[in-house]
């Protein structure tokens, strides 16, 4: 996102701006970040959904007999605590993630 990058400058020289050109700036910064906001809701709630669903699902096995946790939870449970002893996590939000209004659309 270029914006993103013109708003980042502006910022280094703020004395050089008139006012007009600071509230413009702000203008543009509280619209990023009611997009920002936006997203973060629309995925919160898509993580309220699929957590009720594993829920309910784990609840009817349970019923049914089955263990609540499987091998493959185990697996994904040892991939996400090794790669955050490595200080990388592939749940890491990138820049291009952020800024990715493509799934704003959703």
């Amino acid at each position: 996102m270029g914006d993103k990058h013109a708003s980042d400058d502006a910022l280094l020289n703020l004395s050089d701006r008139t006012i007009d050109e600071l509230r413009e700036l702000l203008d543009e910064l509280y619209e990023e970040e009611q997009k920002v906001s936006y997203r973060r809701r629309v995925l919160h709630g898509k993580i309220d959904i699929l957590r009720a669903e594993l829920v309910r699902r784990l609840k009817d096995d349970r019923t049914h007999g089955k263990g609540v946790v499987s091998g493959s939870d185990i697996d994904r449970l040892i991939e996400i605590l090794a790669n955050d002893l490595r200080g990388v996590s592939r749940y890491d939000v990138t820049d291009e993630d952020v800024y990715d209004d493509q799934d704003l659309d959703e």
